[in-house]
């Protein structure tokens, strides 16, 4: 997996290097040193559907990487996912064949283009969208930033692996804007907003407007939006939640393809065709052209959710298109949170149809001719049940931790012995920046453990795991001090409302070792005092709050190494 550098940019930055030293300085606060993390997924549904040579399993980015957008530039292809309020944001990554994927990054990585300071879990990016500009070969990258006074913003660069322009705030309301660049090198704008005021006619009505694009100002031309569509395919059937759209041009006709139904149980992708960009836009019959809502809550390995889709040509001109979904555990809940899918299109008629993407989903595809799957191997993504260890003593971290609401480097030193966290005044339940790293949940059934050496000095510091849904929703596991005594605690928070589930008074040695094991719906927490043998805190207990159907927003849950200055856990 490829590492990450810090950021010329950010070490400019004045506050991020005041706020680094600070804490750094604080002699009589105890650093935390965790190493030899380590994490297996070993979920039923790969078990029971081991791949063939000539397969590889959808989703192609499991756990939270939401609201997918795709681009190529000559062989190479590009794809962005939603971070919400994690920071940094908007992780990319290239694949030369739609199977294969290796992060390259991320887009928004210093604190001048991602103000989420303060923002709740799943504020922040919404819905980026990436397009390769081939007239100026430029890469956009398109969003709503729901945070800092933001809104809609755009930043660019001619290397996608090499850094991204400050930002661009684009002037016009609504969400999930996206680019395209037509044949004669002219630019549109497409993105959701509310009907014009006074002509809203039900909860959920929205519309979508284009916008022509000046390259030059990388501006909208003001007084030029328009409204493309009202409502959705048909207006009087009140369809809810018109967005997350894209424009495309193929065989000389004009297609608009958006998400139609809100991001849950009704959720679907429909496609509307026009000979002007502008339109007018008339639907598919057969809409919607993909969805899962269609078919029995209980059935085998389910998938569910299925919409905010994009379009790409693929390798050998087959057409692909990548789309969120979610894949619910026993009890139906949603810990992985919305994951990345891919399907082969079928454009041979009119409109385009997402090939098996109107009937159960499968969680197996036929390769690409030619593709050889090489997941989890030499730098690659991994996908199915794997196993990732990392000793945290690398320099640079890997790309796939990341933090909340601020760069990890204010809180994070590399040592030879593992990442030293330098705990922060701030503890899981702020909206403001947090010092744990997190690591995606990506499997219904995992093992995670990570080692700590950690001696508190007071009550008042903490450090261990947590298991993170949101500020609000969240398991943290760790260790602390009462008077002269240290304790094991396990915490659980619920609608920012938080109780412990148990204690325990342990004789600390040099480090101690965490654990959760989820199985189906239950976590147990487990230490161990001499790194072999593992005692469990407060039994098996559920994990509906790490569930979005249960928290609310739009994230999955992340695993956290997690140290505190500020606790509020005190053991019995």
């Amino acid at each position: 997996m490829k590492k990450i550098t810090m950021n010329p940019n950010f070490l400019k930055n004045k506050t991020g290097i005041i706020a680094a030293a600070a804490l750094l300085s604080v002699s009589n606060i105890s650093a935390q040193t965790f190493s030899d993390f380590n994490y297996r997924g070993n979920d039923k549904i790969y078990n029971d559907n081991p791949l063939k040579p000539d397969e590889f399993y959808s989703p192609i980015l499991q756990g939270c990487y939401p609201d997918p957008s795709i681009t190529k530039k000559g062989d190479d292809y590009y794809l962005v996912n939603s971070s919400f309020s994690m920071f940094p944001g908007v992780p990319i990554f290239t694949s030369k064949d739609l199977v294969n994927w290796k992060q390259v990054g991320h887009i928004l990585d210093r604190p001048s283009q991602l103000k989420v300071e303060k923002g709740g879990v799943s504020q922040g990016i919404y819905a980026p969208d990436i397009k390769y500009n081939k007239y100026n070969d430029t890469f956009y990258m398109i969003t709503t930033q729901i945070a800092g006074g933001v809104g809609n913003m755009v930043v660019k660069t001619k290397d996608p692996s090499k850094g991204w322009s400050e930002v661009q705030k684009l002037n016009f309301d609504g969400i999930d804007p996206a680019i395209f660049f037509d044949d004669d090198g002219k630019a549109y704008i497409v993105h959701n907003d509310a009907p014009p005021k006074g002509t809203e006619q039900y909860q959920g009505h929205r519309v979508i407007k284009m916008w022509d694009y000046d390259l030059e100002k990388d501006q909208v031309v003001a007084g030029s939006d328009r409204i493309i569509v009202n409502g959705g395919v048909d207006l009087s059937q009140k369809p809810i939640w018109i967005e997350g759209p894209h424009l495309y041009k193929y065989k000389g006709k004009y297609y608009l393809m958006c998400a139609e139904g809100g991001t849950g149980g009704n959720h679907s992708e429909v496609i509307f065709m026009a000979d002007s960009p502008k339109g007018p836009f008339v639907p598919a019959k057969n809409n919607p052209i993909l969805t899962q809502r269609y078919f029995p809550r209980d059935r085998k390995e389910k998938v569910d959710w299925a919409g905010h889709a994009d379009l790409v040509e693929g390798p050998n001109g087959q057409w692909y298109g990548v789309f969120l979904a979610i894949r619910p555990n026993v009890n139906n809940r949603v810990n992985k949170g919305r994951e990345t899918f891919i399907l082969p299109v079928d454009w041979s008629g009119t409109y385009p149809v997402f090939q098996n993407g109107l009937v159960p989903m499968k969680p197996k595809l036929k390769m690409p001719q030619g593709v050889q799957n090489q997941t989890g191997q030499t730098g690659f993504f991994p996908n199915g049940n794997f196993t990732y260890n990392d000793k945290l003593t690398d320099k640079n971290l890997d790309f796939r931790w990341i933090a909340m609401r601020g760069p990890r480097e204010n809180f994070i030193t590399a040592t030879k012995n593992g990442v030293k966290v330098n705990p922060m005044e701030t503890n899981i339940k702020a909206l403001a920046p947090i010092s744990s790293l997190f690591h995606r949940l990506q499997h219904e059934d995992f093992e995670t453990s990570v080692t700590l050496d950690f001696k508190p000095k007071s009550e008042k510091e903490l450090a261990g795991i947590t298991l993170y849904q949101s500020e609000t929703f969240n398991y943290v596991f760790g260790v602390t001090k009462k008077d002269k005594d240290f304790y094991i605690v396990l915490e659980r928070t619920e609608k920012g409302s938080s109780k412990l589930i148990a204690s325990e008074k342990i004789s600390l040695g040099k480090t101690i070792k965490f654990q959760a094991v989820g199985e189906k719906d239950n976590i147990s927490f487990n230490y161990s005092l001499d790194g072999k043998n593992f005692k469990n805190l407060g039994g098996p207990v559920s994990g509906d709050i790490l569930s979005t159907d249960v928290a609310g927003g739009f994230t999955g849950s992340l695993i956290g190494l997690y140290s505190t200055s500020s606790n509020d856990i005190v053991p019995n």
